[in-house]
């Protein structure tokens, strides 16, 4: 891995111009995100955005945030509860509940990699334009933390801690949801997942099985698993296009997704195609975590495909059910999905709340 740049802690004097006082003022520390190095042979930069640079500040109290169930209408729930690290930062849960013990009606999303979505659209629909306002979202639902940000500004100002980490990080004790959500976006784009199996393979680190060879022949060959048009190769470290698609869970609609956002008929029924990282830990699996094991995924796509008007043309047998894997084609390709998942990622220290 290369880091960009590291720079000590400076602490400047500014002087004032009307008087001989001097004023200590803490510049936060600049921390550049450590770039994998497959991620670096294949030219993925990430996008951070010049208001919200990293620092070890701005990390460390997003960190915190992320963590802390104050962010709630009766401090019992963390953005951790619905994210939570062991399993990559998703929930088993099919819907998670929120403080009142509703449900929503879709699987939280695994976070990991996020700093290199390009079109920066957020949660299963692209509801959110950018890390930082998809941040603002959760603690406003209903059915999550339900709060309100005048509450949670206010909690955080009279907390005994978090005016001076606001000030290390920020330059600023008056506390307000745009710095909220500006450090937990800096915490989360921490979060990168580069160190799989098949990382270490693709590196020459690591020899695959006969078996997950074979299940990544399938996953790359047209004629079988026809998996990469959606989520990349061997060449896309991100295991995703990141681009929306109906790839045939429903003949209708009861969540229309894009369709929902953009207003677009056409776009009824689209989610975000997920990265196929970290599937060990991520079950259940789709938007609305209908598929409980990998293997009904693999079913889905070879025989449980169903047909709508919005249907993506990349689900090219779609009228005879699915690509038609034989069994053993399917127990090859889940072996080749299991090795793209990350342990030491999971098991990071620097994302769990210790």
């Amino acid at each position: 891995m290369a880091k960009w740049i590291s720079y000590g802690m400076l602490l400047l004097c500014i002087c004032l111009s009307c008087s001989n006082e001097s004023v200590e003022q803490y510049v936060p520390t600049p921390s550049a995100l450590e770039i994998p190095k497959l991620f670096e042979n294949n030219i993925l930069s990430p996008v951070i955005p010049v208001d919200n640079p990293q620092t070890v500040e701005g990390i460390a109290l997003g960190k915190k945030l992320f963590f802390d169930p104050l962010l709630s209408i009766d401090n019992t729930q963390a953005c951790a509860d619905c994210h939570a690290p062991e399993h990559a930062f998703s929930d088993p849960d099919r819907f998670s509940d929120g403080v009142d013990g509703f449900l929503g009606t879709r699987n939280s999303m695994p976070l990991f990699n996020l700093a290199w979505n390009y079109d920066e659209k957020f949660f299963w629909d692209g509801k959110s334009f950018s890390l930082e306002h998809q941040a603002f979202s959760p603690v406003t639902d209903p059915i999550e933390m339900k709060s309100t940000w005048a509450q949670v500004e206010q909690k955080l100002q009279q907390h005994s801690e978090y005016p001076d980490l606001f000030e290390k990080a920020f330059g600023n004790q008056a506390i307000d949801s745009t710095l909220v959500t500006k450090a937990i976006a800096q915490f989360e784009r921490t979060l990168i997942s580069s160190n799989s199996k098949f990382d270490k393979f693709l590196l020459g680190e690591a020899t695959l099985t006969p078996q997950e060879q074979n299940g990544f022949n399938v996953f790359m060959d047209e004629a079988r698993g026809d998996c990469f048009h959606c989520h990349g190769s061997d060449k896309n470290p991100l295991w995703t296009d990141n681009i929306f698609h109906n790839n045939g869970l429903d003949a209708t609609f009861t969540d229309l997704g894009l369709g929902a956002i953009t207003g677009d008929p056409a776009d009824n029924g689209k989610f975000k195609s997920p990265s196929l990282r970290n599937l060990a830990f991520t079950a259940p699996y789709m938007h609305d975590g209908r598929f409980a094991t990998l293997e009904d995924v693999i079913n889905h796509y070879s025989e449980g495909l169903k047909n709508s008007s919005t249907i993506d043309p990349l689900m090219k047998k779609v009228t005879q059910g699915g690509v038609g894997l034989t069994e053993q084609d399917k127990a090859d390709l889940k072996a080749f999905l299991i090795a793209l998942s990350d342990y030491d990622f999971i098991n990071n220290s620097s994302f769990k709340n210790e």
